[in-house]
């Protein structure tokens, strides 16, 4: 069974995601069968070059982020204009999820102009893979130059000893 947070609530669904394999819809895992995105100049740190537009795209299943060929995820923090190799960068409000596994719904926000959310928030959804990478099933922006960024993601491990006497 796999869960799946809705409305603040974690629930069990059938099938995350389909893809068509010798003529048939068939159920697969987002954290096995993603598209990746080795898009240097997605990263937080690019501030010049071309400008870049993600609302073209045709976004379809789930794409993983890589920088420098390391694993990388979208900011949960308000990202400055005119970084990410586009206007507008794209991040997410609310945090990653934490348990591995589950997948949530995160609103998408864009900087410019002074505002952290300028132009209309959108929804994607993100899943935690057992090996501590996200994947992301992402949608088309509301405006051009607009782009996602990427930034990257040291998973913190927390170790707890247990002593006796």
């Amino acid at each position: 069974m796999i869960e799946r947070e809705i409305f603040g609530h974690v629930v069990d669904v059938m099938c995350m995601d389909f893809v068509h394999l010798n003529g048939t819809n068939q159920c697969v895992d987002p954290c096995v069968h993603y598209t990746e995105l080795n898009e240097d100049w997605r990263s937080t740190n690019v501030s010049m070059g071309p400008i870049h537009c993600d609302q073209n795209r045709n976004w379809q299943g789930w794409y993983r982020f890589f920088l420098h060929n390391v694993s990388a995820r979208i900011p949960e923090y308000c990202v400055k204009s005119h970084s990410c190799g586009t206007h507008a960068p794209l991040w997410i409000q609310e945090p990653h999820p934490t348990q591995t596994g589950i997948i949530v719904t995160r609103t998408v926000c864009n900087t410019w102009s002074n505002s952290c959310c300028f132009f209309n928030t959108h929804n994607i959804q993100v899943k935690r893979c057992p090996s501590n990478y996200f994947v992301y099933k992402l949608a088309p922006p509301t405006a051009c130059s607009l782009a996602y960024c990427a930034e990257g993601f040291v998973p913190v491990y927390i170790s707890i000893y247990l002593f006796r006497k």
